[in-house]
């Protein structure tokens, strides 16, 4: 019987930007009043890049040229960022628009020219004898605030060759980033799925992007389906990819090996200078908590009603018919009062960025999707959203400016050099907020459903957070040590051991089906090696963070807003100590486990 037209449902149609209330859009006059600003910044810095012509070659004959070399480049680089992020984020306004689509393109021409103008630098510093660099920096009042700076040059002087060398291995780079290339190309061109019939038995096709939204599904026979169709089509190409991934691994032996350091492995971790006992401290510790994973599992089985649990049904909501919905308004104030054990000027600058254009809320036409934080050191810290008012969408806020935060109180007591800060602390301010509201958030809970619904998205955030991101830690760690060893990574060597590491994570109370065992072959962070344990550590520690702060109240509140203060002005494992985390130890990492472990035990009270 057909419809009649007032039943039929009409999708909603995304709004052009125009129709968008101003007030949910970011304010990006603070960094330039109109675009023609920008054209004269850009003129400018075209103008500046010939500067450094005339400064290479000067550097060791005074502590004043080394010090007006190393201001030419905070200076250029704080006006090519000015440049670049504006040209970007009014892009991501609306990608359809060409003025931006060109200013963007001409702001990243012009990124690596300056890029290319400063390149002397560091070589020419290294080339100057330590002991007349330390000199220079005793002498030189202001040469004082890039102590630091210079000291970490140093400090990997060891690892760098010499010039003509170094122009080698640049000159290498590209023949390099062949396998992660390669495999993109697989990964995001060349690879295609089957097609599956939906929840309605309307035929589909598996994607990438939708392969999730598949797993999530009630429907059983949808997630199985999913699951079979993505992995039959990574098994046919597994002799490519393994040898891809191989030859990935071999590079990184390979300049670990150039740069005279002990395995791939610590060669990365030089980089943030991390000891090597924080990465192996991280995958030891998690596995004396594998039973509480097992714990969880167990649970999920219970609570879907099913005899065998496979590895399609660990994405599906646990907890069924939830509907939070929260409106952008409501969104504000949950953040705002969950964020109150921060203190109140925490609060304050947080609803000065809600007041004063740092947030474009809605989707509109052409818009880039997702969410981030961004912005330069002369700007607010602006942040993206794609708000469809549901709870997933309020922990965002709260994540996002967290980030935006951080960068805040960065760039407000530190300068242009040390206001970044490395990817080993940058998730800790936005977990931190995120674990702060859910904290609120189940504490005025009274629904039982709520309640529930909402430490199963807390236990997954730890599931995929903590305990895959270490699980693939491991498996870094071991194809890495297999071709130190000479051994050859094969697609059975490598699966084998993958579909070894998924029963070790996820214990007896799961069926480990042989198509996870390819799970390796779709990974493309294995391509940026040893980067993924930063997610671990990151999340363990905030969550640490976040326990002092709420069983100490100031003391904890104090360290933890001296370590945002501190931007990027120390080595990361000394900002988190300052903090009160020391992650050379692995009490973080049990402080933020004993509280997965509290989670599953209420979890099973609930469901």
């Amino acid at each position: 019987m057909p419809q009649k037209e007032s039943e039929l449902k009409k999708p909603q149609k995304v709004k052009e930007r125009k129709e968008i209330d101003q007030r949910y859009k970011w304010r990006l006059e603070a960094l330039y009043s109109e675009d023609d600003d920008w054209e004269k910044d850009y003129r400018a810095i075209k103008e500046m890049t010939k500067e450094s012509e005339k400064i290479a070659g000067t550097l060791g004959q005074s502590a004043e040229k080394l010090y007006e070399a190393l201001h030419f480049a905070d200076e250029i680089s704080r006006k090519i960022e000015n440049v670049f992020i504006y040209a970007r984020m009014k892009k991501d306004e609306d990608n359809r628009v060409t003025k931006y689509q060109s200013m963007s393109d001409r702001a990243q021409g012009l990124s690596v020219e300056v890029q290319s103008s400063l390149s002397f630098m560091i070589p020419e510093i290294l080339g100057i004898p330590e002991e007349r660099i330390r000199t220079f920096v005793e002498e030189h009042e202001k040469l004082k605030g890039y102590q630091f700076y210079l000291e970490e040059l140093l400090r990997q002087k060891a690892h760098i060759l010499t010039k003509e060398e170094e122009q080698i291995l640049a000159q290498a780079g590209e023949v390099a980033a062949a396998p992660k290339n390669i495999f993109s190309m697989i990964n995001n061109a060349d690879i295609k799925f089957p097609v599956i019939r939906d929840e309605k038995g309307e035929e589909v096709e598996v994607t990438k992007g939708s392969y999730v939204k598949f797993l999530e599904s009630s429907d059983r026979r949808v997630r199985h389906d999913a699951f079979k169709a993505l992995y039959s089509s990574y098994e046919k190409q597994k002799n490519t990819i393994a040898s891809t991934l191989n030859y990935s691994v071999k590079k990184d032996v390979f300049y670990a090996r150039v740069r005279k350091y002990p395995s791939a492995l610590q060669a990365s971790l030089d980089e943030d200078n991390i000891p090597l006992e924080v990465y192996d401290n991280l995958i030891r510790t998690i596995h004396e908590y594998l039973p509480a994973m097992y714990r969880y599992v167990k649970l999920r089985k219970r609570a879907l009603g099913l005899e065998e649990l496979h590895m399609y049904d660990l994405y599906t909501p646990i907890v069924k018919d939830v509907k939070m919905e929260v409106s952008y308004e409501d969104a504000l104030k949950k953040v705002s009062e969950g964020l109150r054990p921060l203190g109140a000027e925490y609060v304050s600058l947080l609803e000065k960025g809600f007041a004063e254009g740092w947030i474009d809320v809605y989707e509109n036409e052409g818009k880039t999707s997702g969410a981030y934080s961004w912005g330069s050191y002369d700007s607010p810290p602006y942040v993206l959203l794609n708000y469809q008012n549901t709870i997933h969408d309020v922990f965002t806020l709260a994540h996002e400016m967290g980030h935006s935060l951080h960068s805040y109180y960065a760039r407000s007591k530190q300068p242009y050099t040390y206001a970044g800060y490395k990817i080993f602390v940058a998730e800790v301010a936005s977990t931190v907020n995120e674990a702060l509201l859910m904290q609120d958030l189940l504490k005025k809970t009274e629904d039982k459903n709520i309640r529930a619904y909402l430490l199963n998205h807390y236990l997954e955030q730890f599931r995929g957070t903590v305990f895959r991101q270490t699980m693939f830690a491991e498996f870094e760690r071991e194809v890495h040590e297999w071709a130190e060893r000479g051994e050859a990574l094969t697609p059975e060597s490598l699966s084998e051991y993958y579909g070894e590491l998924n029963k070790k994570y996820y214990g007896p109370h799961i069926i480990v089906d042989e198509e996870i065992k390819m799970e390796w072959a779709r990974i493309p962070h294995f391509y940026n090696a040893f980067y993924v344990y930063k997610y671990a550590t990151g999340y363990a520690a905030a969550i640490s963070l976040t326990q002092q702060i709420l069983q100490e109240g100031e003391p904890a509140v104090k360290r933890y807003i001296e370590f945002l203060k501190k931007g990027g002005a120390d080595y990361p494992i000394a900002l988190l100590q300052g903090a009160g985390v020391d992650m050379t130890t692995t009490e973080p990492i049990h402080s933020a486990l004993k509280v997965f472990e509290e989670l599953v035990k209420e979890m099973e009270q609930l469901v």
